[in-house]
């Protein structure tokens, strides 16, 4: 069979080896063009998924070419679940380059030594927790370009009444790695668009 001119999310999601919701999260972040039928259904562009998947091929840098990696920071004092998200992430063969702390103030000086592209914390961390590292963070300005994740056993509610920034993403656990690999997916295409 030929291949379609547009695909279903399903479709696209099969092609790209990623979740239904990650495929959701890729069109609405704008990695992945689509529009909907009337009767509310997203068709996809083979195209745009071709291009995305040409993309993530020819995303494989070189190891001195860490401009071209997404610089990700693991705020998480667990270790075994710092194993899980190391494992994890290393498995998806994206251009990521992974650091991993266990504490608030750890988390500062690694991002004092050079800012990520994403920040993924927990909040309840021993010394200083997540809450504080993110205050501090978010009241330097020249921070701002820098996304942070949550991913926190506690109910959204109760973080949000302890006044975090409201550009903050927030996850409960068990960690949704679909939806953070799908963030990052369209954080790399975003990327990968000609200026």
């Amino acid at each position: 069979m030929a291949n379609p001119e547009f695909l279903s999310t399903r479709q696209a999601a099969l092609r790209l080896g990623v979740s239904l919701g990650t495929v959701q999260n890729m069109v609405e972040s704008g990695a992945l063009e689509a529009w909907k039928t009337a009767g509310g259904h997203r068709r996809i562009p083979s195209a745009s998924v071709e291009l995305l998947l040409a993309r993530r091929r020819n995303l494989t840098p070189s190891a001195q070419d860490s401009n071209a990696q997404l610089d990700i920071l693991i705020a998480e004092d667990d270790p075994t679940i710092q194993l899980l998200y190391q494992l994890t992430v290393e498995g998806w063969n994206l251009p990521i380059k992974l650091r991993i702390v266990d504490n608030g103030f750890e988390g500062l000086l690694q991002v004092g030594q050079r800012v990520p592209d994403v920040l993924i914390a927990d909040l309840m961390m021993p010394g200083m927790d997540g809450f504080e590292m993110i205050r501090r963070l978010r009241d330097n300005p020249d921070l701002a370009r820098m996304d942070i994740i949550i991913v926190s056993a506690i109910e959204s509610e109760e973080i949000k009444a302890r006044g975090l920034p409201p550009d903050v993403t927030i996850f409960g656990k068990p960690i949704p790695f679909h939806e953070i690999k799908g963030f990052l997916l369209g954080r790399i295409a975003a990327r990968q668009r000609p200026q």
